[in-house]
């Protein structure tokens, strides 16, 4: 399996060096840079598997960058994890509300970063090698475009497949509306907001089993997640 590619957008350059190096030494591929204009370059000339952002940096602003990132087709499922000296409560929840799969707060422990790193290489690392999801009782092929449930093979239109695989590439993780239609539909495509409720009763009814909880989460006046049953 190839090297994971990490993204690191960090301006202060001891604190850069310090990261590259140490994501370096556990097999990452890395690039750095200190401005959010060039992050945003250096995502679209090659996808990065992970990002690492900071709040405060050069040109445009990590929370700006953030947001591009999701309103991207090809970086909306890139997972973001933002630094920040910020504390406050707000600036947290703003940035996850932008998109920010996790939050770390300055000073932090290189070690925490690393193991939060990790973790979500570790979520994510089926998807990108196209080897079989599992969520629960899910187990999703992307190669042969299968999905079965407690060993029941399920039919399901290709819209209801695209928005399970979103799902199961996070489980867990609350998905607004607009996320969705990004994420599965694209950022050009003129379908509305009310086409995703369609389309997650579609996915509901598709996979689901009789006496068998439904994994499709609603979460009120936030959006839909997929959880682990």
């Amino acid at each position: 399996m190839s090297a994971p590619k990490l993204l690191l957008v960090e301006d202060d350059p001891a604190l850069a060096e310090l990261l590259e190096f140490r994501f370096k030494s556990e097999g990452y591929d890395v690039r750095q840079t200190p401005d959010g204009d060039e992050a945003l370059v250096l995502a679209a000339e090659e996808l990065p598997d992970l990002i690492i952002l900071d709040w405060m940096i050069e040109g445009t602003s990590g929370i700006e960058v953030c947001r591009r990132l999701r309103r991207n087709k090809d970086t909306a499922h890139v997972p973001i994890i933002m630094l920040t000296a910020r504390e406050a409560e707000d600036d947290r929840i703003r940035g996850l509300d932008t998109g920010a799969d996790d939050y770390l707060t300055k000073p932090f422990s290189p070690r925490e970063l690393l193991a939060r790193v990790a973790a979500v290489m570790r979520r994510i690392r089926p998807a990108l090698a196209g080897e079989t999801i599992v969520v629960g009782d899910i187990t999703l092929d992307p190669v042969a475009h299968r999905v079965e449930r407690k060993g029941q093979l399920l039919q399901m239109g290709p819209t209801e497949y695209r928005l399970l695989k979103f799902f199961m590439e996070s489980p867990g993780r609350v998905f607004s509306r607009g996320q969705l239609l990004d994420g599965v539909w694209g950022t050009a495509s003129d379908i509305e907001l009310r086409t995703v409720d369609v389309h997650i009763r579609r996915l509901r009814k598709a996979i689901e089993i009789p006496g068998v909880k439904d994994p499709v989460r609603t979460v009120r006046s936030a959006g839909y997640s997929l959880e682990a049953v």
